[in-house]
């Protein structure tokens, strides 16, 4: 009972997570708004990169950039949640009952794995040449994001052995 319980206590800590940055990134929309804008527009990156031809400098496309971050983070806060109550109503069910109601939870961490290592990582970070930046640089928060929601995520798939 305790692997079970620890899985949906870490599960409700991700949840929480997503719902305090769901929360800032819409009442505090301008900080993040701004990180969102100078990645796109690289201008903090190095003097004369050859990659400054991938800078986005439209106003609008920064917005649609922020609110589909945003919009993917509320779905995350939203699958965590539901993650959550599904496996709390299963917490004294058989083995394959339990194993069958993370799958909620496993999409969450999927989909917030996705999020930081691809629009963070991977389009932030290499293709908007983020890592050049030292003010702009978000690169070791998607990582350490990356690498709690992947461990959760390895640890909640895991069966639990049968008692």
């Amino acid at each position: 009972m305790i692997l079970r319980t620890s899985k949906i206590a870490l599960l409700a800590a991700v949840a929480l997570f997503f719902t305090l940055v769901v929360f800032n990134n819409t009442t505090d929309y301008n900080s993040n708004y701004q990180f969102v804008r100078h990645v796109l527009m690289m201008d903090s990156t190095f003097p004369g990169n050859r990659g400054m031809w991938r800078a986005l400098n439209p106003a609008w496309i920064h917005t649609v950039f922020y609110w589909s971050i945003i919009a993917t983070e509320a779905a995350i806060t939203i699958l965590s949640w539901w993650g959550v109550l599904t496996l709390v109503r299963a917490l004294r069910a058989p083995q394959p009952e339990f194993q069958h109601a993370k799958i909620t939870g496993i999409a969450a961490l999927t989909l917030g794995c996705l999020l930081w290592s691809v629009a963070f990582l991977s389009i932030g970070g290499e293709w908007f040449l983020m890592w050049q930046s030292k003010t702009w640089n978000g690169q070791d928060a998607a990582f350490r994001m990356f690498t709690v929601l992947g461990i959760t995520l390895i640890y909640l798939a895991a069966a639990e052995p049968e008692v």
